[in-house]
């Protein structure tokens, strides 16, 4: 996990990019292949994320290492680590996606749709993104990462 204590800033460096690029490359595809948006609603979706994204990584981060933990407590098998991904990633990422999706001026039903489609979807993404994040802090020498790699 990422060193405790205060603000480390290799640890929140390698979160905002992990996040930045994981959520711009994955909610363009949902949003355009799966939620029916227009190539414009989604870049500009993307791109209102950016900033969401920087703002959400790090406290993110913190969250996921915190739900892993907690899934350790029931059980150290590989796979509550990824059921521990996949809530956190589920239970923090939609209400924000939700929030973006709305001020780019995509409908209800889209949000519901895009939404919907992002929660059953994450079911893989939320592991895949906690590699990848594992990956990135790695290559950041994130404390408590880059030791064993």
């Amino acid at each position: 996990m990422s060193a405790k204590g205060p603000f480390n800033v290799r640890s929140a460096a390698a979160d905002i990019f992990a996040m930045v690029v994981f959520s711009f490359i994955t909610g363009m595809m949902i949003e355009i292949f799966i939620s029916g948006m227009t190539f414009d609603q989604s870049l500009a979706s993307r791109m209102l994320s950016i900033p969401v994204n920087i703002a959400i990584a790090w406290p993110y981060g913190l969250y996921r290492d915190m739900m892993l933990r907690q899934g350790a407590k029931l059980s150290a098998n590989k796979w509550m680590r990824g059921c521990s991904d996949m809530v956190a990633y589920v239970s923090f990422q939609s209400p924000a996606y939700a929030g973006i999706l709305f001020v780019v001026g995509a409908d209800i039903d889209q949000i519901m749709t895009a939404v919907a489609s992002n929660a059953v979807v994450t079911g893989v993404l939320g592991v895949v993104y906690g590699q990848f994040l594992d990956r990135v802090r790695r290559m950041f020498r994130v404390p408590g990462y880059y030791q064993h790699a």
